[in-house]
C-alpha cells in the first residue's frame, strides 16, 4: 500500500488539498500565489497558518481555514482550495468571512475601525457563476449608485481554473491556472513564470519527502476508512449508529456538513439532519443519546 500512496502523492496537483495546504506552509510560495491571483505584488508579514480552526463560540459551529496570512498593511488573506462543488460555496464563504470578522476584535472593542481589510479567496476548478470568467471579484456597492462603494474593507474572489477570458489576463495568470489543474514538471518547465518556478520547487520539496509521504498516507488511509465506514449506512438501528459516530469525529476535526458528506460519499441531505442534531450535544457528543434524539424527531 505504501508505494501506491507514494505514487498518488507524487501524481497530485495543486487543486488537491493536501498539496495545496502543505505546499502554502512556505511563506514565499503562498506569497508568490497571492501576487498572480491578484495580479498585484504582496509582500506577506506573516507565515501562512494552514488548516485554522476557528471557533468564535461554543455555541456556533467550528471553520476551518485552509491558509490564512496577513501583508505589511495588515490585511489579511484567506483562501481556499476546492475541488467539488458542494452546491453551497457561496453562502458559505460570506459565513466564513462574518466569523472571520467576529474574531478580529478584542471582546468588548466598539472601534470597529479596528477592522482588518481581508480577501477571501476561494480557487476551484469549475465556473459557480457560469459567464466564463477566471476571476470574479466582489465589493459591496450601491445597487442605485453602481459607482458607490461602501468600502468597508472586505472582498471576495472566486478563481475559476478553466476561464475563457485569456485575453484579460497575464500570460503568467494564465500559466498558473493550468499549473494548478496539471502540476508538473513539464508545466513548471514552459513557464517563464519565476513565481511558479518558485512555487514549483515546493511542490517538489513535498512530494519527495518522506515525512510528507507519511503523513499523506496516514491522512489517505483516514479517508480510505471513512469512506468505507459510509458505505454501510443502510435502514438498520446499528448502521445509523456507526454514521453517527463518524459524523461527530469528523465534527471534532471541525470539518463542516458538505466537508464530512464529501469523505464519507454521503449525500448531504443525509449528513445535515445528524450534523445539526449532534452539535447540540457538543463537547461530548454522546453517539447514543443523538441517536435516540434523532429517532424521536424521525417519528
Amino acid at each position: 500500500m505504501e508505494n501506491n500512496v507514494t505514487t498518488k502523492l507524487k501524481n497530485l496537483n495543486l487543486v488537491d488539498k493536501f498539496l495545496f495546504d502543505e505546499t502554502m506552509e512556505d511563506r514565499e510560495a503562498y506569497q508568490a500565489v497571492i501576487s498572480i491571483l491578484l495580479e498585484n505584488e504582496t509582500a506577506l508579514l506573516t507565515k501562512p497558518q494552514t488548516e485554522k480552526e476557528l471557533r468564535v463560540s461554543p455555541q456556533l459551529r467550528q471553520i476551518r481555514l485552509d491558509v490564512v496570512s496577513m501583508d505589511e498593511e495588515k490585511k489579511l488573506y484567506y483562501t481556499e482550495m476546492q475541488k467539488k462543488n458542494t452546491g453551497n460555496l457561496i453562502k458559505r464563504s460570506r459565513y466564513y468571512q462574518s466569523q472571520l470578522d467576529v474574531s478580529l476584535l478584542e471582546p468588548g472593542s466598539t472601534d470597529f475601525n479596528l477592522l482588518n481589510d481581508s480577501c477571501f479567496i476561494l480557487i476551484a476548478p469549475f465556473d459557480l457563476f457560469g459567464k466564463g470568467l477566471y476571476r470574479y471579484t466582489f465589493e459591496g456597492i450601491c445597487r442605485e449608485s453602481p459607482d458607490l462603494k461602501i468600502k468597508d474593507g472586505a472582498v471576495r474572489i472566486f478563481i475559476n481554473t478553466n476561464g475563457r477570458n485569456k485575453k484579460d489576463f497575464s500570460q503568467e495568470f494564465l500559466d498558473f491556472m493550468e499549473y494548478i489543474n496539471k502540476t508538473t514538471d513539464k508545466t513548471a518547465f514552459d513557464t517563464k513564470s519565476s513565481k511558479i518556478k518558485l512555487i514549483h520547487r515546493q511542490v517538489n520539496k513535498i512530494k519527495l519527502s518522506e515525512k510528507m509521504g507519511v503523513k499523506y498516507m496516514q491522512r489517505w488511509e483516514e479517508i480510505a476508512y471513512a469512506r468505507e465506514e459510509g458505505r454501510i449506512y443502510g435502514k438498520t438501528e446499528g448502521e445509523l449508529l456507526k454514521l453517527i459516530n463518524l459524523i461527530c469525529k469528523k465534527i471534532k476535526k471541525g470539518q463542516s456538513p458538505e466537508e464530512i458528506a464529501e469523505v464519507l460519499e454521503e449525500e448531504i441531505e443525509t449528513v445535515l439532519p445528524i450534523y445539526n442534531l449532534a452539535v447540540g450535544f457538543a463537547p461530548e457528543y454522546d453517539c447514543e443519546k443523538i441517536f435516540k434524539k434523532y429517532y424521536s424527531c424521525d417519528s
